[in-house]
């Protein structure tokens, strides 16, 4: 799912407003169809296919992909049984109603069921809800790369941050809900991380943040190492490995071949040996 194209001032306050509608939706639509004034309506018809729920490589996060035929803002409440506790809100719609949502589940156990209700609102105020379902995060998988030390590290330095909502230190949150995004830095963004002590470096990844008009993708970048510079390597979820573990404190990121814009990261991951 890519992200609006918004100024990334007003992002934070309009993700707030976003969540209190979806919270609005979930309270009209847990009320009676019968309520005066609130039509609530089985949003299997209005599903342009099979929803589809990617986990994290971690599995502790997920996201949650759905089209519909017509535009709706949507939310989904989820927790282990059916009292929920938790809700996703798609960020995507900029307060309003779309058609291609993805809800990003965070703050998951790996290897456990959930229990979820998809929900939207359409602009005439009908509320379309699905059934009580289930899903299952997968178990941890232990590939070898080691364990991700950036969430316990400390931004050294960083080419520029729009503003405090995007502040560098979202990219090493462990939130893939959050971000840094930088003031229209484009191929001259670059974020550097100081991990405290000397470790084993064996894999990074780099997770790009997106506009929704195509801009702020990063596809590649390099990290350089104490001093030593690897790569360019792809962006994603996949840890790119060094090949062999690379001894280093000080890892500077900078983005090689972007899309422009207000470049950055929703997750930035450094893998060393335990």
């Amino acid at each position: 799912m890519r992200r609006p194209a918004t100024n990334p001032a007003i992002a934070s306050r309009r993700r707030s407003v976003a969540t209190l509608a979806a919270m609005a939706i979930v309270v009209a639509g847990c009320s009676s169809s019968g309520d005066a004034g609130t039509a609530v309506e089985p949003i299997e018809p209005i599903l342009a296919g099979e929803i589809e729920i990617v986990p994290d490589r971690s599995a502790t996060s997920a996201t949650f992909m759905v089209e519909t035929t017509i535009p709706v803002a949507c939310a989904v409440i989820y927790g282990i049984d059916d009292s929920f506790g938790s809700i996703a809100v798609d960020n995507d719609m900029e307060g309003g109603a779309h058609e291609d949502h993805g809800p990003l589940l965070t703050g998951l156990d790996p290897d456990t069921e959930y229990t979820y209700v998809l929900q939207g609102s359409d602009a005439a105020g009908t509320i379309y809800r699905s059934d009580t379902m289930t899903f299952r995060t997968p178990p941890v998988v232990d590939d070898g790369v080691g364990e991700n030390v950036a969430t316990t590290a400390t931004i050294a330095g960083v080419s520029s941050a729009f503003s405090d909502a995007f502040a560098a230190e979202l990219a090493i949150d462990g939130d893939l809900a959050s971000e840094w995004s930088s003031a229209g830095d484009g191929d001259d963004a670059w974020i550097e991380v100081d991990l405290g002590e000397t470790r084993e470096v064996s894999a990074i990844a780099f997770r790009t943040r997106e506009m929704t008009d195509g801009s702020a993708i990063t596809a590649s970048f390099t990290v350089t190492i104490d001093g030593s510079v690897f790569g360019p390597f792809p962006t994603g979820s996949t840890p790119s490995e060094l090949g062999q573990p690379v001894a280093g404190r000080m890892l500077r990121f900078d983005a090689e071949q972007t899309t422009g814009g207000n470049t950055g990261a929703t997750e930035i991951e450094i893998y060393a040996a335990r």
